[in-house]
């Protein structure tokens, strides 16, 4: 087994970036390269659940983003909260939109891929489009901005699989740039970093009911190659 201090070094500036916080919920802004929740073995404990507990000793988390994701993370402050946004997640009350910058410029301006996805069997850790066996996927997407040989694209993910917005782009035919698993050399080379960040997050306040939405900006420059 590979030894994590050998590839795993989570930014360490800010330490924590908290977007917006109440009696319930924190939502914090994750670097690309720090992990969501701890990994197994302590070369892994890192992650943006442990920074959260530092302060909170008592939170928890809700869901995941990919270690090489940035962008908006929620952490539940009290058991009731869990519950109850894990449900709104799980009945996919949650609004939840990415930006993403990808390789090559669609011909359409907004479009859907649904396509079911499942593990691959010939690599762990990693998945694939499995149409025999998949669970259901499904992703809206626009086009935000066009560039020379790419283009920002806002995606708005109806499930939550793992890997799926890098997927289902590839299997667009865009695969997002930067893109260490599936992306081709050169579109990772394209990059410093995977250019996917969450963005946008809309849900409810577990104990006022009342709506809570939190943005974020990202900017993925420098990109290298084609576009500079």
């Amino acid at each position: 087994m590979t030894d994590p201090d050998s590839w795993y070094s989570p930014p360490l500036e800010p330490f924590l970036h908290i977007v917006y916080a109440d009696r319930d919920v924190l939502v914090v802004e994750k670097p690309a390269g720090l992990l969501s929740v701890p990994g197994r073995g302590p070369g892994l404990a890192d992650s943006a659940l442990t920074r959260a507990r530092r302060d909170h000793p008592g939170a928890f988390d809700v869901h995941r983003l990919d270690l090489d994701t940035s962008g908006l993370l929620l952490v539940a402050l009290r058991r009731a909260a869990e519950r109850e946004l894990k449900r709104q997640f799980r009945e996919r009350e949650v609004e939840k939109r990415y930006l993403a910058l990808v390789a090559g410029r669609p011909v359409a301006a907004s479009g859907e891929v649904s396509l079911p996805l499942g593990p691959d069997p010939t690599q762990p850790g990693r998945h694939r489009v499995d149409e025999a066996g998949g669970k259901p996927a499904h992703t809206r997407w626009r086009v935000l901005e066009e560039l020379d040989d790419s283009a920002l694209l806002e995606l708005s993910p109806t499930t939550g699989r793992s890997h799926q917005l890098r997927l289902h782009l590839r299997a667009l035919g865009h695969p997002i740039l930067g893109d260490r698993f599936y992306g081709s050399p050169e579109v990772e080379a394209r990059a410093p970093r995977l250019c996917l960040h969450a963005c946008y997050l809309r849900f409810t306040q577990p104990w006022s009911g009342a709506e809570v939405v939190v943005e974020s900006a990202v900017s993925f420059a420098p990109l290298r190659g084609r576009d500079g």
